[in-house]
C-alpha cells in the first residue's frame, strides 16, 4: 500500500496536471465548415460561416491555349474580382470550371493578395487546366475563405483546434 502522505498528495498532482494543459486534449476540438453555395458572385465567409464583407466575382472566362504551353491545347482563362478586400482581410476562394451539371472539371484557389487595383477593387486572372475543355459551362467561386491555415488538434494539441475551412474543391466535386 502507499503511505498516507503520498495518497493525500495525489489529488493535488492531478489538479496541477489539469491546470498545466496536460489534459487539454480533452478540450481540443476541430470543426470543419460546410462548403458554401458556389456561384459566379459570392459573399466570402469565414470558417464559422460569417460574412467577411468581401465579394468575389468571376468577371469573364474563355477557352484558349495558354501562351506559355500552347501545345497542351485549350485551357480555361478567367478573370476575377474581389470587392472590399484590404490589408486586414486578404481572403482566398476556390474557383472551379464546371460542366452543365455543376461537377468540377478543375479547380484552383485564387487569392485576393495576388489581384491588383485601387480602392479595394482587386482584379486578377488565372488559368484552369481541364481534361475536357469542351465540357466547361461556367467558372464558379466557392464562398469559403481558404486563406486561414490554423493548426489542427492533431498538429498541435495545446494551441490547435477551432473552426477550419472545408477541404479545397477538386475535380469531380458536385458544386
Amino acid at each position: 500500500m502507499f503511505p498516507a502522505r503520498l495518497r493525500a498528495g495525489a489529488p493535488s498532482a492531478l489538479v496541477v496536471l489539469a491546470l498545466t494543459g496536460c489534459s487539454s486534449h480533452w478540450g481540443c476540438t476541430d470543426t470543419t465548415a460546410e462548403r458554401g453555395e458556389a456561384g459566379v458572385r459570392v459573399q466570402v465567409e469565414d470558417a464559422a460561416g460569417q460574412p467577411l464583407g468581401v465579394t468575389a466575382e468571376v468577371v469573364d472566362w474563355r477557352l484558349g491555349p495558354h501562351p506559355q504551353v500552347p501545345h497542351e491545347g485549350d485551357q480555361v482563362h478567367f478573370h476575377y474580382r474581389f470587392d472590399g478586400a484590404g490589408e486586414s482581410s486578404r481572403p482566398a476562394v476556390d474557383a472551379c470550371a464546371v460542366d452543365k451539371e455543376r461537377v468540377a472539371l478543375g479547380c484552383e484557389t485564387v487569392h485576393s493578395s495576388q489581384a491588383f487595383g485601387p480602392d479595394g477593387d482587386l482584379t486578377g486572372d488565372d488559368w484552369l487546366a481541364v481534361e475536357h475543355p469542351e465540357q466547361v459551362a461556367a467558372v464558379l467561386l466557392i464562398p469559403n475563405d481558404q486563406s486561414y491555415d490554423g493548426r489542427t488538434c492533431e498538429q498541435d494539441i495545446k494551441d490547435g483546434g477551432g473552426p477550419h475551412p472545408p477541404e479545397p474543391a477538386g475535380r469531380g466535386d458536385q458544386l
